[in-house]
């Protein structure tokens, strides 16, 4: 298993980067991790609003949200969402959200 250093806290993650303990995730993780997802600058209220709905779905049902039940959740189309995360709903956003490895279609 990999690690990861953010803000000075290291943090394990799996081969492909994501958290493999949700509860090892803080604000300040996103934010570490972000520059490392290609995201320049702070987040944004765009980017906060799209992890905590990710990690909200992630606590109530088990699983990461379908990318379009996510669009349609946020009000963010998909266009906007890869300017927000330019990995991906996937790989970015639920990495930056502290969820492990989404599996299918998200």
């Amino acid at each position: 298993m990999a690690q990861l250093e953010v803000g000075g806290r290291v943090y394990e993650v799996d081969e492909d980067g994501f958290l493999q303990d949700l509860d090892k995730w803080s604000r300040e993780f996103a934010q570490g991790y972000a520059t490392v997802e290609g995201i320049e600058g702070e987040l944004t209220e765009e980017h906060w609003k799209l992890i905590e709905y990710i990690r909200n779905y992630y606590a109530q049902f088990g699983i990461a949200p379908m990318i379009r039940k996510m669009c349609k959740d946020t009000g963010l189309d998909l266009k906007k969402i890869y300017v927000l995360f330019p990995s991906g709903p996937a790989k970015g956003a639920c990495k930056l959200a502290g969820l492990s490895k989404p599996t299918g279609c998200v």
